[in-house]
């Protein structure tokens, strides 16, 4: 019969036991902090002062933002109204463009350049949003692996610059500036960018639609 004190292991576990449990708690601890150092999703700027947080109204003054709208509520995937052909909008998603329209005059369009996609969907959001023809290019529907430096060549110097698009090419762009698992953007919701010095893009945050007036409401900054 193995003396158990005299084998020195009294209760413990087998060495190789003790061995695995002191992987897995090691496995384990990194697993937490990824998740705690994990971006998963941009900041959500309609979340308390997180507007001024981010500098949101001082870069929109100084030209210096890029914002990536999603086109407004789908015909083909709605049970509401549609407001004309199947591959556009619902009366309801031409309310949601035009308050949204309102929210950027809002902060101020003198100095702000505003290019849609070619589809119906996004073609019908900018019009609601600013009461006038699109100017639409292609390049924002296919959002190919140029998308980005596309973008930036576009940007003119001190002047913002609205991009009305779809969710697969904010997605796209999310996941290029390091949030490969920021939840899918909501109908007319915002992703904010900017410049650093050296002209890479910095993700200020995203807006919801129902968010405008509330962050509105604060005093700008």
């Amino acid at each position: 019969m193995l003396n158990t004190a005299e084998s020195g292991t009294g209760n413990k576990p087998p060495r190789t036991w003790r061995i695995v449990g002191g992987v897995c708690a090691a496995a384990l601890a990194i697993l937490v902090s990824g998740f705690v150092l994990w971006p998963v999703t941009p900041r959500d700027l309609g979340v308390g002062n997180q507007m001024q947080q981010a500098n949101i109204y001082r870069h929109w003054q100084g030209g210096e933002v890029i914002v990536l709208v999603r086109h407004a509520e789908r015909c083909d995937r709605s049970a509401n109204p549609c407001l004309g052909p199947a591959d556009g909008i619902t009366q309801l998603g031409s309310h949601s463009a035009s308050d949204l329209g309102r929210a950027f005059r809002t902060l101020g369009m003198a100095a702000t350049d505003v290019i849609s996609s070619p589809a119906t969907r996004t073609r019908q959001t900018t019009e609601f949003m600013f009461n006038g023809a699109a100017q639409t290019q292609d390049w924002l529907a296919t959002c190919d692996e140029h998308f980005q430096q596309t973008i930036k060549a576009h940007k003119s110097l001190k002047r913002n610059l609205i991009l009305i698009t779809h969710s697969d090419c904010i997605s796209s762009l999310e996941r290029q500036l390091g949030y490969p698992h920021a939840l899918a953007s909501e109908y007319t919701s915002s992703l904010f960018i900017t410049l650093d010095p050296q002209g890479h893009m910095q993700v200020l945050g995203t807006l919801d639609a129902g968010s405008w007036q509330r962050v509105l409401d604060q005093p700008l900054e």
